[in-house]
């Protein structure tokens, strides 16, 4: 599948109009997606009125922008103008049309992208599997008996299907990197804060992030690029000035410090997932080392600020309506209903902490290669899986190795690895606060030495 940026190049050239590639993924979403399952609502009508604008504005001579006439479809948990914001819930099925586009989706279109649909997504974004009591499973594309990971699953799974090259998804903590290495595509979360998630449905709201994911490095950076920028929707979205990235992905590795992640982040996983690091390692001449520490302390407490500030969230319907929600996400929401204040409290003490220990830690390493999850993907409806040896459940262990990376914001972009005869995996280049252009950097010389590739399939 071509790139987000090389089609938008072939609708400004005239090689293609934005109007035949907008049919063209509609044709496919309609031919394949029943295999998927990646859709929920898909806004053809819109989708072509938005894309014979976009040639009509190439006719007039203008430049329709970045993006001109590449489809792009963003998770149900982004507010799309006219359709009802479900973020997974049955429950939210009754409320009105969003009257706005969520901010990231406004400032693609500006950039002449044409959206196509909204995609699955566990309830409230809470789970790693998109295995959807309400609105069904989303399917991984590279093996339809197995789960295409979440919370952005039909995000990661649009992409690595080939039916659309760009989604937006969240992350909270792993929701886009791990169906990303689930299903062998390209998944970033920016430093927390740095994009507006006004219009989109909070989970967590102290680690929600958005996020793309994609095909190719470049388009990352793009789409980073386009997407930055202070709302006063948001009011954690900073001012800090845009950091432009797309000019900077091929100036290479040259002083950038790179190490392994090792201790928490050599353990627990199969061989093929550490195995996927060794081979980015390989490619980038890296043999150094280094601790990040107290990761599995940080995941706890991840576990426990995300269940409370979820469950605050949603605690009027919980009490009211507890049959309408997911069983699993009503479980794991009443739950963190229990959980005592002072848990909560001691939880954001240690991020505190673990935030200046990392900071420490980037005082002489620029990124770190860590593996994105512990296991390729896992069958649809497998409850538990085996690390070393030990039998662990599979929706608490999906992001054994994303959660104390967004417990404190860092960017980190998952890069798809595909070792012979196996399903897909990723590896997590991981930054300090603000560092994505240095991510791109890496991951541009990985996609030149062909270490990392999308393989979509057939």
């Amino acid at each position: 599948m071509n790139d987000a940026l090389s089609l938008a190049a072939s609708v400004r050239a005239g090689k293609v109009s934005a109007l035949d590639v907008t049919t063209e993924a509609l044709a496919k979403i309609t031919n394949l997606d029943h295999q998927f399952h990646c859709f929920t609502a898909v806004l053809a009508q819109k989708a072509l009125a938005d894309a014979a604008q976009v040639d009509q504005e190439i006719a007039q001579g203008n430049d329709p922008g970045l993006f001109a006439g590449v489809p792009f479809a963003v998770k149900n948990l982004f507010d799309i103008a006219g359709v009802t914001t479900l973020a997974g819930a049955k429950i939210n099925a009754e409320n009105p049309p969003a009257a706005q586009d969520a901010t990231v989706i406004t400032k693609l279109k500006r950039s002449g992208a044409v959206l196509i649909g909204a995609l699955n997504t566990d309830e409230y974004a809470y789970g790693f599997v998109t295995d959807n009591s309400h609105y069904g499973t989303t399917r991984n594309p590279h093996d339809l008996e197995r789960i295409a990971g979440g919370s952005s699953g039909g995000s990661a799974a649009a992409v690595g299907a080939g039916l659309v090259p760009l989604t937006l998804g969240s992350d909270t903590n792993g929701s886009i990197r791990v169906p990303a290495a689930l299903c062998g595509v390209y998944g970033l979360k920016p430093t927390y804060g740095r994009l507006s998630r006004a219009g989109v449905a909070p989970f967590a709201s102290s680690f929600d992030h958005v996020g793309a994911l994609g095909c190719s490095v470049r388009d990352m950076a793009a789409t980073f690029d386009v997407l930055q920028g202070e709302d006063n929707r948001d009011p954690i979205c900073t001012n800090r000035p845009p950091e432009f990235c797309l000019p900077q992905i091929q100036q290479g590795t040259s002083g950038i410090r790179i190490a392994i992640a090792d201790d928490y982040f050599t353990q627990g996983a199969t061989p093929e997932a550490l195995a996927v690091v060794q081979e980015v390692a390989k490619a980038l001449n890296v043999d150094e080392y280094v601790t990040i520490p107290e990761a599995n302390r940080a995941r706890a407490a991840a576990f426990v600020i995300t269940a409370s500030e979820g469950a605050n969230l949603h605690l009027e319907k919980l009490r009211s309506r507890p049959q309408d929600f997911d069983p699993a996400t009503r479980d794991r929401f009443l739950a963190g209903a229990l959980i005592p204040t002072s848990w909560y409290l001691q939880a954001q003490r240690f991020r505190r902490w673990y935030r200046d220990r990392v900071r420490e830690v980037f005082q002489n390493v620029d990124v770190i290669l860590a593996p994105t999850t512990p296991i390729s993907a896992p069958l649809i409806g497998q409850q538990s899986m085996i690390l070393g040896e030990q039998q662990v459940m599979v929706r608490h262990y999906l992001g054994l190795f994303t959660q104390p990376l967004s417990f404190i914001g860092l960017p980190v972009l998952s890069v798809p690895i595909r070792l012979p005869n196996s399903l897909p995996l990723g590896v997590q280049l991981v930054a300090a606060p603000y560092n994505e252009a240095l991510i791109f950097r890496v991951a541009a010389v990985l996609a030149d030495k062909g270490v990392v590739s999308i393989i979509t399939p057939g």
